[in-house]
């Protein structure tokens, strides 16, 4: 298995390993919120590759001062097989490597296979915090 980068190129196949793999769905799963991620900072979107096919996938944000882990996917035919797990060490890795100092993770709370994953990772949920969210209005370039 092989770690690697996010390319450009790589937005469309992404789209379709999450639809696959993933559990659930991001305001972001489409070909311009994946392209624009890919654009500003593609170190942080992980993919694990076996012989050139994606099996693997995790979004390793940093925004400079903390470190966000987001879409943590592993092909259902690969599951329990370390993938996960080497993502998400290959998320720390790049978190230390940038000077970040604690990683917090979206996890679906109807998800329980991610929660023991998370948990054997070292993660804990935080009992002093929620994610509150507001969609934002989605303005579209013009010209």
């Amino acid at each position: 298995m092989k770690i690697r980068s996010g390319r450009l190129d790589d937005a469309d196949a992404l789209l379709r390993f999450w639809a696959a793999a993933a559990h659930g769905t991001s305001v972001s799963d489409d070909i311009d919120g994946v392209t624009r991620l890919l654009k500003h900072d593609p170190e942080s979107v992980l993919i694990a590759e076996r012989d050139g096919i994606m099996i693997g996938t995790v979004i390793a944000g940093w925004d400079g001062w903390r470190c966000h882990i987001y879409r943590l996917a592993v092909a259902p035919d690969h599951r329990r097989q370390g993938i996960g797990r080497a993502l998400l060490d290959a998320a720390a890795g790049r978190f230390a490597a940038l000077g970040g100092r604690r990683a917090d993770a979206m996890v679906d709370d109807a998800n329980p296979d991610a929660h023991q994953l998370y948990r054997t990772a070292g993660y804990a949920p935080d009992p002093t915090w929620t994610r509150w969210v507001r969609p934002l209005p989605q303005e579209r370039p013009t010209g």
